[in-house]
């Protein structure tokens, strides 16, 4: 399992115009199993991914194929921690925040 958190390098408003094409790829991503959660960080600086890939090398791949315009420059202030969870519950309950 991998958290990633992305920072933006580009000003809200062209993140903003770019978001339909992003969900887009992360609808894509939650139909496959690859993602779990995902969501704007607070304060608004970027996002954070929750992927249940079992390798590194599988979640490259996956963001290789990030159809997000500015994730060449985003990528390079992506931080990917592995975790190895020892407890988790079962049932995962989000509270949207629109």
């Amino acid at each position: 399992m991998f958290i990633v958190s992305l920072t933006y390098i580009v000003d809200l408003e062209k993140v903003d115009e770019l978001l339909p094409l992003h969900a887009d790829y992360l609808k894509n991503q939650y139909e496959k199993g690859n993602f779990i959660a995902s969501g704007r960080k607070i304060p608004r600086t970027g996002g954070i991914i929750l992927s249940k890939l079992d390798s590194i090398e599988k979640l490259e791949e996956v963001f290789s194929r990030l159809s997000f315009p500015c994730f060449e420059t985003v990528k390079e202030l992506m931080e990917v921690v592995t975790l190895v969870p020892h407890k988790a519950v079962l049932l995962y309950t989000f509270v949207c925040i629109p």
